[in-house]
């Protein structure tokens, strides 16, 4: 079978990052239509070897379409995505407007792959850091389970978008410079700076990011029970997250345990040199499928042998946003 898809959001970073991705795939495209707002409207991005037109994305858009890949923003996906769904068309999800939503699967495909079937015509995907995070944290609590997860995270730019990317670069060479640069995207000059992550805090003391990490591991685990805390703060990254993640295991759990079930995983990659000082790094993680995960050991103020800490490093546009959604559209 081939399918008619749409783009939505087809002009932002993880719009892009779609299109790569269905052509390095190959995935088994009848057509496929790009949308944006009318401002983008006429332009061309390319596709294949093509310059394929950018449309404006209206509540006509969606005739004849079998897969919407959605990734334009929550209010738009809030509007547009039942219309794509009574027109006829799965939606895969890339915002937050239907991720807690109980009629709404939220799915990593290397975790619970088997909620796709529950869709009635949206599935959501995860936030960028939740992904990153539990593709290595799900198969060590397949075998053992996981009680607690602590994580403190290191965010690109690239989670804002292409224009923090732009902006991160400008600051850059403007301090370089010697000059002032006042940022309009984020809150804070991104470069040579480290600030809490840019989302609302809540009368919890916790931003929307780190709430986000905590809800929707609960529900991707189908596990209430889980507990999780997390701290989310921007660094001067272009683009892949890294990740610390500290877990107690309701048993022991040795650290040559979670190299053999890490070493099998599907979406991982051990990279954990300690002779050569050679752990997960953004720079490497970008452009890459796989979660890098190393500083694998022993967390030595849990003395009944149930921690483990590691270190983890994804690319956040594709593993966390773009890859994940054609991967969510292939097993459709």
């Amino acid at each position: 079978m081939r399918w008619n898809v749409a783009i939505m959001g087809a002009t932002g970073a993880v719009g892009n990052e779609l299109l790569r991705i269905l052509d390095q795939r190959g995935f088994p495209l009848k057509s496929l239509k790009l949308l944006a707002s009318h401002r983008s409207a006429g332009k061309k991005l390319p596709f294949a070897g093509e310059q394929l037109p950018v449309e404006e994305l209206t509540e006509s858009s969606f005739e004849g379409v079998d897969l919407v890949l959605a990734s334009a923003g929550g209010s738009l996906s809030k509007k547009f995505n039942p219309i794509a769904v009574k027109a006829g068309a799965v939606v895969v999800d890339n915002t937050s407007a239907f991720r807690m939503d109980p009629q709404v699967p939220l799915v990593i495909p290397e975790v619970n792959s088997a909620d796709i079937k529950t869709h009635k015509g949206i599935i959501a995907n995860p936030n960028c850091s939740t992904i990153i995070m539990n593709v290595p944290v799900w198969p060590l609590h397949k075998v053992h389970p996981v009680r607690r997860i602590v994580v403190s995270t290191y965010q690109a730019a690239s989670g804002a978008g292409a224009a923090a990317m732009e902006e991160l670069k400008q600051g850059a060479s403007a301090i370089l410079a010697g000059e002032t640069f006042e940022p309009k995207v984020l809150p804070h000059p991104a470069a040579f700076n480290v600030f809490s992550h840019n989302s609302a805090v809540g009368p919890d003391g916790y931003n929307e990011e780190e709430t986000k990490m905590v809800r929707e591991t609960r529900k991707i685990f189908h596990c209430p029970e889980i507990l999780v805390a997390a701290t989310c703060v921007r660094v001067p990254v272009m683009r892949a997250h890294s990740e610390s993640i500290n877990l107690q295991f309701t048993d022991p759990v040795t650290e040559e345990q979670v190299r053999e079930i890490l070493a099998a995983a599907p979406g991982v990659k051990i990279v954990d040199d300690r002779e050569g000082s050679y752990f997960p790094m953004p720079l490497d993680a970008s452009d890459r499928d796989e979660v890098l995960v190393g500083r694998i050991r022993s967390d030595i103020s849990q003395p009944d042998g149930c921690g483990i800490e590691m270190f983890v490093s994804g690319d956040q546009i594709r593993k966390g946003a773009a890859l994940n959604a054609v991967q969510i559209a292939e097993m459709l």
